[in-house]
């Protein structure tokens, strides 16, 4: 890490300077229910996939205008094994054309007077007929996204994803450049143009160019919304956001999603009604305040001050005659250099922090979406499965508000993580015949995935400094998304084993368990402001809180580095 002058370390002391607003006043909580409100869009759009992409029951279409006995179009489509061993109808082909219109001719009967097993077959060259009794279309039915060209039906969810990977490195660099509520509110626009025109999509390829900006407006609206709600709130209403607010709106959004789709079967229908709730955020541009941390880190210390200012004011409290300007001199000889992504790999310390973050988030993002595609796989009603999956989110999320709020972070995720792993693995033990047992265990796993994402989510925000805090949140997002990008693919898994995906899955989460016992420990801690600030890997001892004091900063700079050297001296 290149150096840092002392007087760089010396960084206002925001909690402190903004204490006599409270924690829970008018304007924290307008904060926080407008930036939580914010993601209910991003639950709506991220799952859509399970329904905009559902496969319906099909087979092989039969010209309408073929001379066919009844008895031989009924016996049009040959018998096949499924994974489960059961004789089922050809979904790809069928028996061809000339032969069958010979034998209807001739007057000899399927199975009676022919021996089908003898009868040649042909691929499906007339197309498809689809099951309506679901859904009236989907993108599958539209273009055929079935049989040859089945790849297409993964790679468009990963597209999605791969537009997500996009916009978690583009959100961080540019908030942490422009501003938190710049990009925010682009990305709200964007998004819902994006949309609005996804639904006039003419071919596959047009649907999936749109899908992959989709994916970039809908991770970059996601990400900044929650670093501006946790640098702008106190570490009270802070735990609520990150925990519960911002993850319970956006399973409210989840939970949305299948009873809109229950009532709207057309994919081009529901895109729309999807993307109508996402236009109102527009309006919260008048009610969101920029972050004045970020406006500090930028040496904007008079408009930072104006939004304290005018926070007191809604809070009815009177403010001090100077709140930041006292300490202006120390935050204008603030190194100004822009930091960027390159710094998460700058030095051993920051280094190590984020590959084990990306490891766990990568792992996260693979048990928390493979497992949520995975409802239409499920026993029973596809809409009611992705409710109940929906649904699970929501004590998964009030627990982690609680861990987070009494319990340290590093114990918290590793709890959560090795509970999902288990779950995931004890599936496969189960009887073929208990599908109910079954989908309970999926369900308490998809429960500890999502308390464990909430709870990395706000300790990720913790561990790293203002400075870096929006670039790292969206580093750690870009890294997962390799993980959300294969998701599907882990689904696809079933074809070959049902319980392939719960074995890999349950493996994997239960290894970044045990990785996440090696990060620092944040609770009780306050935010960091610099890198210098950071706590230090391994997390073999919890390191106390630094100090903003200006006077005491060179002490405590001695201090920390004798405790940097203890805590090695005992790996």
């Amino acid at each position: 890490m290149s150096a840092e002058s002392p007087a760089a370390d010396k960084i206002l002391d925001y909690e402190g300077a903004t204490a006599f607003l409270g924690q829970w006043g008018r304007f924290q909580r307008n904060v926080l229910f407008l930036l939580s409100v914010t993601v209910i869009p991003n639950g709506l759009i991220a799952m859509s996939t399970v329904f905009l992409t559902d496969t319906p029951a099909h087979r092989c279409l039969l010209p309408a205008h073929l001379n066919l006995s009844a008895a031989w179009r009924n016996s049009s489509i040959p018998q096949e094994e499924d994974v489960s061993g059961a004789l089922v109808p050809s979904k790809c082909s069928r028996y061809r054309l000339e032969s069958m219109l010979d034998y209807s001719e001739r007057g000899l009967l399927p199975g009676v007077d022919v021996n089908l097993s003898n009868v040649p077959k042909e691929s499906c060259l007339d197309g498809w007929e689809y099951d309506h009794s679901v859904y009236t279309s989907t993108i599958v039915s539209e273009w055929n996204l079935v049989c040859d060209e089945s790849w297409k039906k993964p790679l468009t969810t990963s597209l999605f994803f791969f537009g997500v990977l996009t916009g978690s490195f583009l959100s961080g660099q540019l908030s942490d450049r422009y501003g938190r509520k710049v990009v925010l509110f682009v990305s709200i626009v964007l998004q819902a143009v994006s949309s609005f025109i996804q639904i006039f999509s003419q071919s596959w390829t047009m649907f999936c160019v749109l899908y992959y900006i989709l994916g970039v407006e809908e991770i970059a609206t996601y990400l900044v919304a929650f670093v501006l709600g946790t640098e702008i709130l106190g570490p009270r209403a802070r735990t609520i956001f990150a925990t519960a607010g911002v993850c319970v709106c956006f399973a409210v959004g989840y939970m949305l999603l299948p009873l809109i789709a229950f009532f709207i079967r057309d994919w081009r229908m529901l895109l729309f009604g999807i993307t109508l709730p996402g236009c109102i955020r527009v309006a919260f541009w008048w009610f969101v305040p920029e972050s004045p941390r970020w406006l500090i880190s930028q040496g904007k210390l008079e408009e930072a001050e104006a939004i304290i200012l005018n926070a007191a004011k809604l809070n009815n409290i009177e403010p001090p005659v100077a709140i930041f300007s006292s300490l202006a001199n120390e935050a204008d000889s603030k190194d100004k250099r822009a930091h960027n992504i390159c710094d998460l790999l700058r030095s051993s310390n920051i280094r190590w922090i984020s590959v084990m973050l990306w490891l766990i988030w990568n792992t996260l993002t693979i048990a928390y979406f493979a497992l949520s595609l995975n409802t239409g796989n499920l026993h029973g009603n596809a809409f009611f499965n992705c409710f109940l999956s929906a649904m699970v989110e929501m004590p998964a999320y009030a627990l982690s508000w609680a861990m987070f709020h009494w319990f340290p972070r590093r114990w918290s995720l590793f709890s959560t993580l090795v509970a999902g792993g288990l779950f995931l693995l004890i599936i496969q033990l189960v009887p073929a015949n208990l599908v109910f047992l079954s989908i309970t265990f999926e369900m308490m796993g998809k429960f500890s995935v999502s308390t464990a994402f909430a709870v990395a989510y706000a300790y990720t925000a913790e561990l790293y400094p203002t400075v870096l805090r929006n670039t790292s949140v969206g580093a750690c997002s870009m890294a997962s998304r390799i993980g959300s990008i294969i998701a599907p693919y882990f689904v696809h898994l079933r074809t070959y084993s049902v319980s392939l995906p719960y074995i890999l899955m349950g493996s994997l989460t239960g290894l970044a368990g045990l990785l996440s016992l090696l990060l620092p420990e944040s609770f009780g801690m306050p935010l960091p402001e610099t890198i210098n600030h950071m706590q230090h890997f391994p997390g073999c001892c919890q390191k106390a809180p630094y100090s903003l004091t200006p006077i005491k900063e060179e002490e405590n700079t001695f201090e920390e580095a004798s405790l940097v050297r203890t805590c090695s001296s005992n790996i």
